[in-house]
């Protein structure tokens, strides 16, 4: 049959391009969706097979899933897949460059390091033009100073990247990695052009570097702030004892509706537990807390060991109750340490107890140190003694210092020098040159009787030539001057009315019960001597002064570098109701909420 040119038109054959590249687009995507090295190498097998092993468009896509993967260099293979590219193109090379990254590899020589695999890609001829992402690799793989100011100056000699975005964010990174600071600075200073990571980068460093001052000078100066860089100063200020700013930056980031994570969360409660105060907690928990739509593990945790670090015992455990209870959300290790200090700070040994058990049966959680200290911390508070030691004895992991620590503390409470003789052998294994474990061991046998015992200690320490540290307290005054004082202090420009007030107040409280606690004392000395070093500690001057710079109704808040003693804090507590202020003391183990003649900790501690 004849057919009518005019009627039917046959399209000619078409040209091999357009099969080719649909075959390179078919290759392309089989190597992004593939999942393991056999699959790749399959893959590797069809490009030998359709001659397209020498193609540097797939073979660099080959090289990157097979980094993403983690077969790496020593392994052979990236090489040999690269060997088998005549004239590799940049963009092959900057893969293989990046294959080599000592954060991903393993080999080490000088003739793996990614600045070499650089030097032979510049010894080509011609040499391939270096790419963005070429020098980006290079500078993220950067491990010294030295490489990185190669790498520096070869985007200068080359040029064309004096300008890139995106190459002088990732030189500003790399000398904050290498912990220069002013080189990343004068970077930052000379970019014709800065985005948002340029200004956030420097923001981080100066915040984790204590520079708060520099941090703030750029962070006013920011033309847009994201949400890092808020919680970079939430943070920072909050880790270099800077609460108030931490607050108060906190505060125009919910004003400006900033979303805020979870590091600001935690760093805006650490802050908090910083200045002690039960209503910028409560704040925290109404204001902030409640309205956040989408909590998870590490806000509920955060909340829950915030509210156990203040003595709120009770909300620790029924926030804890009800994110296992009402939510889906599961807690971990955290959480568990959290609700496990809340337990230990009030006594409440049997629902710690339970929450031991609900941790290992029903969350399959291993218990690590932490969850043993505060186990042992909590039976041993409550008298229990022998069988936080037996829970000592059966630990599944090693015991560390903080866990001998909590027993050698319990055994100063309920004075058991047999045990303390057991914590005590370990601790000083452990932990050699910590004075306050001698100090407390020599206590246990003053209290005891065991005078022979207490002299080995102090010969102990003098041979190690340990030296206590002096017991301090501080407070900051309302014009922001930290106060501090030291036990029998008398520097102070206002000592003398520092003593007269501490005079008067103990009077007072003798009238209403107040008789000192002279076992606060271990020393063989005589009760008014006694009485005369109780006088003199320093959480004492620190009240009085307090009393002197604050009014009716105020509070007095005070930092102490170690534990309190049962005098003071029976002081303090009664103190609280007769000068009508509230009490904040924060020791080296947890915060007093001394309020009308009560303790947040209920006298457990």
């Amino acid at each position: 049959m004849k057919f009518d040119s005019a009627l039917f038109y046959f399209p000619p054959p078409l040209p091999p391009f357009p099969r080719q590249r649909a075959l390179d687009s078919l290759l392309f995507s089989a190597i992004s969706s593939s999942s393991s090295i056999l699959q790749l190498r399959q893959i590797h097998a069809l490009l030998h097979r359709f001659g397209l092993h020498a193609s540097s468009f797939l073979v660099a896509k080959l090289l990157r899933r097979l980094t993403d993967l983690g077969i790496l260099p020593p392994d052979p293979y990236p090489s040999l897949v690269f060997s088998q590219v005549p004239s590799p193109n940049s963009f092959l090379w900057t893969a293989f460059i990046r294959s080599h990254s000592p954060t991903l590899s393993s080999a080490s020589a000088d003739a793996d390091s990614p600045l070499s695999v650089y030097s032979l890609m510049r010894r080509q001829f011609p040499p391939p033009p270096p790419l963005t992402f070429t020098f980006s690799a290079l500078l993220k793989s950067a491990q010294c100073l030295s490489d990185g100011i190669q790498i520096h100056a070869q985007t200068i000699s080359i040029g064309g990247f004096d300008s890139d975005l995106f190459v002088l964010n990732t030189l500003i990174d790399m000398y904050i990695r290498c912990g220069h600071l002013i080189h990343a600075r004068q970077v930052f200073d000379e970019m014709p052009v800065r985005d948002v990571l340029s200004w956030t980068s420097l923001i981080v460093a100066y915040s984790r570097n204590g520079d708060m001052n520099s941090a703030a000078g750029l962070f006013h100066r920011s033309p847009v702030k994201d949400v890092v860089s808020w919680t970079a100063m939430v943070s920072g200020y909050s880790q270099n004892s800077q609460p108030r700013e931490a607050l108060a930056v906190f505060k125009k980031m919910q004003t400006g509706g900033v979303a805020f994570d979870d590091i600001s969360l935690v760093s805006v409660i650490n802050a908090c537990a910083q200045l002690g105060t039960c209503n910028y907690a409560s704040w925290i928990r109404q204001q902030v807390f409640a309205e956040m739509s989408d909590k998870d593990v590490y806000s509920y945790s955060a909340m829950i060991s915030g509210l156990a670090a203040h003595g709120r015992a009770d909300e620790a455990i029924h926030l804890f109750e009800v994110m296992v209870r009402s939510t889906a959300v599961r807690p971990n290790r955290v959480t568990f340490v959290g609700v496990l200090t809340a337990c230990s700070h009030a006594g409440f040994v049997e629902k710690g107890r339970c929450y031991f058990s609900l941790m290992m049966n029903e969350y399959r959680i291993t218990p690590d140190p932490d969850h043993y200290t505060c186990m042992v911390d909590l039976l041993g508070r409550a008298g229990l003694v022998e069988e936080a030691l037996k829970l000592v004895q059966s630990m599944l992991v090693e015991p560390n210092g903080a866990v001998w620590g909590a027993l050698l503390g319990a055994c100063r409470i309920h004075v058991k020098p047999e045990i303390a003789k057991i914590a005590s052998e370990h601790i000083f294994r452990l932990e050699p040159d910590c004075i306050g474990n001698y100090i407390v061991l020599s206590n246990i046998y003053a209290s005891a009787g065991m005078l022979d015992e207490v002299s080995n200690i102090r010969k102990m320490i003098r041979g190690r030539g340990l030296r206590k540290n002096p017991a301090s307290s501080w407070m900051e005054s309302g014009d922001g001057v930290i106060h501090e004082f030291f036990a029998g202090d008398d520097l102070h420009p206002r000592s003398k009315e520092i003593k007269e007030v501490i005079e008067y107040l103990l009077q007072s409280l003798r009238l209403v019960g107040y008789v000192p606690v002279l076992s606060s004392i271990v020393y063989d000395m005589s009760d008014n001597e006694k009485e005369r070093i109780l006088k003199g500690h320093s959480e004492k001057l620190a009240l009085a002064f307090g009393v002197l710079t604050t009014v009716v109704g105020g509070v007095i808040r005070i930092m102490k570098n170690i534990r309190i003693c049962e005098d003071c804090h029976l002081v303090m507590k009664m103190a609280s109701g007769a000068i009508e202020r509230e009490i904040i003391v924060r020791d080296s183990l947890r915060f007093h909420h001394f309020k009308n003649g009560l303790c947040s900790c209920r006298d457990f501690w």
